[in-house]
């Protein structure tokens, strides 16, 4: 099935590792360019190596107000387009209620929410029909995480404005998507179940939940990523796409 990547031009923050490089690789290897980013500059440009000449690094912060207008730059001056971006940002910090202070609130709502809202916003006064700006979100969205507060917080927050961008892109042929992982075998997922006294236990009860009974890798989540993002999707928008080997049960 031919996507339609080919020679499109997307940026994808947080893209060094995790679920943003999956997917980085997935949108380079059906033929589009990217200018993937990281906070550490040594990493972007190593992640853009990795990937080859269709692809540049950046290192930014997505909080960075400066951020939006600097990524659709260098999408532009090194490729000659700008065709979508997909927001990936690290997980904010986990604890309880009790757990999270308010400078770990402000810093996630800077990098994880405001951060995401303004590249968004840049985005869609750039793009044009056929564009897309995608979301890599949470599970949290529909169903509260035990100990990842700050996230139960945000991202359903973020979905709501995901939404609201949709409608409000959709008659100039915009789309908005979001991705909603689960247990993806990642660092992030990998660390949140080593705070536990017994990490493979665990992780075995999780995939217990899971109707496929295992995590799923960063590759499978890529390929969705991928393909939402590409013109072969072209009628989805405003839509919430859960990665999670069937781990939500509502409709």
């Amino acid at each position: 099935m031919d996507l339609g990547l080919k020679d499109r031009v997307y940026v994808v923050t947080g893209a060094t590792r995790g679920l943003g490089n999956a997917t980085a690789r997935e949108l380079v290897a059906d033929g589009a360019k990217v200018v993937v980013t990281g906070r550490d500059e040594k990493r972007a440009a190593e992640a853009a190596a990795e990937l080859g000449p269709n692809a540049v690094g950046v290192a930014v912060d997505n909080a960075d107000p400066d951020a939006p207008a600097r990524l659709i730059a260098v999408a532009r001056d090194h490729f000659g387009g700008f065709d979508g971006i997909l927001v990936s940002v690290g997980g904010p910090p986990a604890g309880f209620v009790a757990d999270n202070t308010d400078e770990q609130w402000r810093g996630a709502f800077e990098s994880v929410f405001l951060g995401a809202v303004r590249l968004a916003r840049a985005a869609a006064a750039e793009l044009t029909d056929g564009g897309v700006i995608g979301f890599v979100l949470s599970a949290s969205v529909y169903e509260p995480i035990p100990g990842l507060t700050i996230s139960n917080g945000l991202r359903p927050g973020l979905a709501g404005f995901a939404k609201s961008l949709a409608d409000e892109l959709g008659p100039r042929g915009i789309r908005v998507v979001g991705v909603l992982p689960s247990r993806i075998d990642t660092d992030r997922v990998r660390e949140l179940d080593g705070m536990s006294a017994d990490p493979a236990a665990t992780r075995a009860e999780h995939e217990s939940r899971i109707p496929l009974r295992r995590y799923g890798t960063a590759e499978e989540f890529g390929r969705v990523a991928a393909f939402l993002m590409s013109p072969g999707a072209s009628y989805l928008t405003g839509i919430m796409v859960p990665v999670d080997g069937g781990m939500r049960h509502g409709f």
